[in-house]
C-alpha cells in the first residue's frame, strides 16, 4: 500500500540515544551508560504515596491542568528553591513528563517561520519540537574553552528580526554544564532588549555540585513574564517512569498550552500527581542523598579520566560528562560504536545532540559506582590500544 506519511515525519531523524539502547538491548555482557535514568528506586514516601491514591479509587481524570494541590504544592517549591513566585491558578500546570511541557510550549508560541535558538550540544527533542510546531531552529554552537555555557557575545551574534524564542537548556545535557547569576543576569539583557521568550529547561536544578543554589533566570527582574520554566520529577526524584512534569509561565501562553494538552492529552496521570505532591512535601533528605551519590560519581569518572588522559572538562550539573575524543581522528559514531563492538561498552555519541557535540561521547554517571568501575576499565584498555594503533 501507498500509506500516507507526513513529511515532517519522514524528514525526523531517529533518536541517537535511543539507537545505541536498542543495540545494547540485544548484547550480552554490556555495560550501560547511555541512558539518562536514575539507578535509584523512587523513594518510599512517593510510592507509598501512590499506593494510597490507588487504595482510596483516586483514578479518575483530573482537571486539564492538573490536581490543584500539586500546583500549590509546585508553587510553595517554587518559592522556596528558586525564590519565584507563581499563581497556581493560571501560571503552573501537569505535563505527562518535561518533554510534553517543551513540545506544547513551541506549539503554543510558534508561526510558520519563527525563529528560536538552540544552544547546542543539547537534549535531543528541542530540534524535532520546534520542526514539528512549523518553526526554524537556529543553532548556537557552544564552546568547550566557555565551559559549554552560552555568552551573551554568541547570544547576540545569533539574534534576527525573526527570533522569537531562546532555549536555555541548563543544567545541560549532554555536558553537565551550568549557567550560574552572573551569566544569566547578562543573557537576560540581551531577551528583554532583542523583546524574545526564554523556554528554560530546568529539569536537572536539583543536581549541581558547585556548592551554590540552582540560579532560575525567571528570579530576574524582568524575567518571570518572559519564561516558560519547565521541571519534572524524572531526575531529581528518580519517577522517570511516573511520565510527570510541569511548565510555570505567563497566563497568556499557560492558558494556549493547556488548550493543546486537554485535546491530546486530557491529563497527566492522575497516580503520578498524588505521588508527586509527597515527593515535594517530603523528600529533601532523599533528593540530597542521590545528589551527594551523583556527585562522588562524578569524582571518580573525572579523576579515571585525569589518569588516563582524556581531556574532559568538569562538569558541575545533571548526570553526565562529555570527555573529547578528537585526538582519534574518528567520529564520536565510529569511536562509540568501536567501543561497544570492542569492549561492550555502551555510550552515546556526541552528534546526537547537535554537530557541535560532535569530537565528543556522553557518558551517564546515573549507575552504580561498580558499573562505573567496570566501564571505564574497559574504556582505559580501549583507549590504550587506539593510542597504540592496535584493534582487537
Amino acid at each position: 500500500m501507498n500509506y500516507p506519511i507526513s513529511e515532517k515525519a519522514a524528514a525526523m531523524k531517529p533518536s541517537g540515544i535511543r539507537r545505541f539502547f536498542d543495540i545494547v538491548s540485544e548484547m550480552e555482557d554490556v555495560v550501560s551508560l547511555g541512558v539518562g535514568e536514575p539507578d535509584f528506586d523512587t523513594p518510599w514516601a512517593i510510592r507509598d504515596e501512590g499506593i494510597y491514591s490507588l487504595e482510596k479509587g483516586r483514578t479518575f481524570y483530573t482537571s486539564n491542568s492538573g490536581l490543584k494541590k500539586l500546583r500549590e504544592e509546585i508553587a510553595r517549591y517554587l518559592k522556596r528553591r528558586v525564590d519565584v513566585s507563581y499563581d497556581p491558578d493560571g501560571e503552573i500546570f501537569i505535563t505527562v513528563g518535561g518533554s510534553e511541557g517543551i513540545d506544547l510550549a513551541f506549539r503554543a508560541m510558534l508561526n510558520p517561520g519563527d525563529e528560536v535558538l538552540v544552544p547546542q550540544p543539547c537534549y535531543v527533542s528541542y530540534v524535532p519540537c520546534v520542526e514539528l510546531a512549523d518553526g526554524v531552529v537556529k543553532s548556537i554552537a557552544l564552546k568547550e574553552e566557555n565551559e559549554f555555557r552560552l555568552t551573551a557575545e554568541e547570544l547576540r551574534e545569533a539574534v534576527t528580526e525573526r527570533t522569537k524564542v531562546l532555549v536555555l537548556p541548563f543544567p545541560n545535557n549532554p555536558t553537565g554544564a551550568v549557567m550560574e547569576r552572573k551569566d544569566l543576569e547578562e543573557i537576560a539583557q540581551i531577551v528583554i532588549e532583542k523583546d524574545l521568550i526564554v523556554l528554560s529547561d530546568e529539569i536537572y536544578s536539583e543536581l549541581t555540585y558547585t556548592g551554590k543554589p540552582h540560579v532560575s533566570i525567571a528570579s530576574l527582574p524582568g524575567m518571570k513574564e518572559r519564561t516558560i520554566l519547565i521541571n519534572g520529577f524524572s531526575k531529581a526524584y528518580a519517577m522517570t517512569g511516573w511520565r510527570l512534569g510541569y511548565a510555570c509561565g505567563p497566563k497568556e501562553i499557560l492558558r494556549e498550552m493547556v488548550k493543546i494538552h486537554q485535546y491530546c492529552i486530557m491529563c497527566a496521570p492522575t497516580t503520578s500527581q498524588y505521588a508527586a505532591v509527597a515527593a515535594l512535601r517530603d523528600c529533601d533528605e532523599q533528593v540530597e542523598e542521590m545528589r551527594n551519590a551523583y556527585n562522588m560519581r562524578r569524582r571518580f569518572l573525572l579523576h579515571r579520566f585525569q589518569e588516563i588522559g582524556l581531556p574532559c572538562f568538569e562538569p558541575f550539573g545533571a548526570f553526565y560528562v562529555f570527555p573529547c575524543i578528537k585526538e582519534f581522528g574518528m567520529s564520536s559514531d565510529e569511536f562509540a560504536t568501536r567501543l561497544l563492538q570492542e569492549e561492550k561498552v555502551a555510550v552515546v555519541p556526541g552528534d546526537a545532540f547537535g554537530e557541535s557535540g560532535e569530537g565528543y561521547i556522553r557518558i551517564s554517571y546515573a549507575y552504580s559506582i561498580d558499573n562505573l568501575r567496570t566501564a571505564m576499565d574497559r574504556v582505559a584498555s580501549f583507549i590504550a590500544r587506539l593510542r597504540t594503533g592496535q584493534r582487537r
